[in-house]
């Protein structure tokens, strides 16, 4: 496939380009253009409507029944119906997941007040599955807490549970112990990836029951898979996924979502299929069409901006064509979603990664040029969408929420530090293996191995040579603590000098995150896949170490003989000093410009990936994560000591 910095990596067909003109097959929406009278289909261009949809919001609508549905009159445009009314979605993307629960409420308000009446939402089955049968729904991963929060701010809920979700997240969403067993198909009929799906949904889907319109909650449709139209490896495994839900007592909308290139052929009847777009133009609903001829249009992903890349550029996208897209689809009665409304960030390891002829890291900001920055402030996007709700609002929109004040810190230096080869003692016991294990499949977490961080492989050797090994993603070779190159995906050999004594060997490799799109997930193990060689001599006999960097892997470091720091340093190891927020801590932003490659723990908090290479130069740091006065920041940095930790009161991304 094909990359583009403007295109996304779960959307290979994501490249549209094109004018603001909207023809569409249905009679009645065509547009008029001047440039375009080729194109209209005899309708004078429609007037802007007027909505009240005061009495449709969840504490509103007591006398409950139908839900959402769709209505296709003889004469008339299909269109959406909520409880028999007439009703348009007018949503917003924000994932709780990527934003701290003290926040949620935050940007659920402003989110109404903007004028928008749907939040939608993706469920990560790896964050809430992370070890085989051990199930986390707690602190950011409290969904029934997130949507039963849209209720009480008035906003519906539509629920995207995948089991793949994409969303720019480490391996789609999908839990990478699935990749230990190589016989397993993801995304397929395949008979252990479906145990693994019944035995998620199975703790799922009865979370969400209650959460439904008919019982009284907010959701009022539920998103089967995500843009299985692109991937298409299994003609059954759709229609598998209807009949899970609906076992499960789903009786809400359903709906797909998938390119507009890309809609499935021989839908699955009863579904509603909608369709992801960056721009619209003359061909956007020809696919969409052919499928689907009498249902109301939804556009389920509007992108307002873009995802970055490291050692990309920024993406930005105008906020004057987000406008008049939005103001498209209202006059011509389409419902919308917003992708994102706020991004947040993707804190800790949870990013994704793209692969069109070589792999490449998510940035940690997931800050998307959306309609709320990453630290929730307005925007001209959330300006100028919000007046044109307004004006087609026949009430009053609520006030917007004030912004807190940001604040900028003293700086931050370090004053001790450790060496990584100092650390090891503090880690859980090592593996000791004739031969590599990859990350996936090493015996810790009760069988389902490693998903992020960071593996050290180490054995001592005798001799020198050329050196052979598989990494995935980039791994630091080391003589004992001397580093002597890298080892990357292009780069699998390396010159190991000769050698006088014995020296440890050592390889530390890092997952910089699992593709997220194409076939290329069934192929993303970490670690080192394979056998290491010296002059194609296989080596055996190692020990490795697991560097997942959990919180408890921090406080057990603070009982370690740290050092003073020295005027440089080279290699790894971590930093460790204070910042100091005063009696009233607030959201600032990290900025780690004489740093090279780390990341940043705040009271053991992972904020995530900083890279010198760019983007992103800041690391967005909550304030709602930090104690009055003293907190303490601990920087694993890869490769040289940098002299302080500033911050400041706007990112740089």
């Amino acid at each position: 496939m094909k990359s583009s910095p403007l295109l996304s990596p779960c959307l290979s067909w994501k490249r549209m380009a094109g004018i603001f003109f909207l023809p569409f097959i249905s009679s009645g929406f065509a547009p008029r253009f001047k440039q375009e009278e080729n194109f209209m289909l005899g309708r004078a261009h429609p007037s802007q409507p007027r909505f009240n949809w005061s009495h449709l919001t969840p504490l509103e609508l007591k006398n409950r029944s139908v839900g959402l549905g769709t209505e296709s009159p003889g004469r008339g445009k299909p269109h959406f119906t909520l409880e028999g009314h007439k009703f348009l979605i007018f949503g917003g993307s924000i994932h709780c997941f990527r934003v701290p629960r003290e926040y949620w409420r935050d940007r659920l308000l402003k989110l109404k007040a903007c004028g928008f009446n749907t939040v939608t939402t993706y469920v990560p089955w790896n964050l809430h599955e992370p070890e085989r049968g051990k199930f986390d729904f707690s602190g950011n991963l409290d969904l029934e807490a997130f949507v039963l929060m849209g209720t009480e701010i008035g906003l519906w809920v539509i629920l995207r549970p995948g089991p793949y979700i994409c969303s720019e997240m480490d391996l789609g969403g999908l839990p990478s112990w699935l990749l230990q067993d190589p016989r397993l198909l993801l995304r397929t009929t395949n008979k252990s990836f479906i145990e693994a799906v019944e035995k998620y949904f199975d703790h799922l889907i009865p979370r969400v029951i209650p959460l439904q319109y008919r019982q009284g909650g907010p959701v009022i449709a539920v998103q089967v898979e995500n843009e299985y139209g692109s991937f298409k490896k299994d003609k059954t495994y759709m229609l598998y996924l209807h009949k899970a839900l609906l076992r499960r007592g789903i009786v809400e909308l359903l709906l797909t979502s998938d390119g507009e290139k890309h809609v499935l052929s021989g839908h699955t009847k009863g579904v509603l299929a909608a369709i992801n777009l960056q721009k619209l133009h003359q061909d956007t609903f020809n696919q969409l069409h052919k499928v689907q001829r009498d249902k109301p249009l939804l556009i389920m992903e509007y992108w307002v901006g873009w995802f970055d890349r490291w050692g990309d550029k920024h993406h930005v996208k105008d906020a004057k064509e987000v406008e008049h897209a939005v103001s498209e689809f209202i006059k011509y009665e389409i419902s919308f979603n917003v992708y994102m409304f706020h991004g947040g960030t993707n804190f800790g390891f949870m990013n994704g990664a793209t692969y069109f002829g070589k792999h490449s890291g998510i940035v940690t900001s997931y800050d998307y040029d959306a309609v709320l920055t990453e630290a929730g402030d307005y925007t001209e996007k959330y300006l100028k969408l919000q007046k044109l709700f307004q004006s087609v609002s026949a009430t009053p929109l609520p006030r917007v929420p004030k912004l807190p004040p940001k604040a900028v810190y003293p700086p931050v230096r370090p004053s001790l530090y450790l060496p990584l080869w100092d650390a090891l003692f503090y880690l859980n016991e090592p593996v000791r293996s004739r031969q590599p294990v990859n990350m996936e499949n090493l015996p810790i977490n009760n069988g389902s191995g490693q998903s992020y961080g960071l593996v050290l492989y180490e054995k001592s050797i005798c001799s020198g040579g050329r050196l052979r090994a598989h990494a995935h993603d980039m791994a630091q070779v080391f003589l004992d603590e001397t580093m002597i190159g890298i080892l990357n995906e292009n780069n699998k050999d390396l010159h190991i000098p000769e050698l006088r004594d014995c020296r440890y060997l050592r390889i530390l490799v890092e997952n910089q995150g699992r593709v997220n799109f194409s076939w290329q997930i069934q192929n993303e193990q970490k670690g080192i896949t394979g056998s290491v060689s010296i002059n194609n001599s296989s080596l055996e006999g190692f020990t490795i170490y697991s560097l997942e960097m959990k919180m408890s892997f921090f406080e057990r470091l603070r009982s370690a003989t740290w050092k003073p720091v020295p005027d440089s340093h080279q290699g790894p190891a971590f930093y460790r000093g204070t910042l100091k927020a005063g009696p009233s801590p607030k959201d600032t932003f990290l900025s780690l410009l004489n740093w090279n490659y780390g990341f940043v723990f705040v009271n053991g908090r992972n904020l995530g990936r900083c890279w010198n290479m760019g983007p992103q130069k800041t690391l967005y740091l909550p304030g709602v994560w930090l104690h009055p006065e003293d907190n303490e920041v601990i920087l694993f940095e890869k490769m040289m000591s940098g002299p302080d930790i500033k911050s400041t009161d706007k990112p740089t991304l």
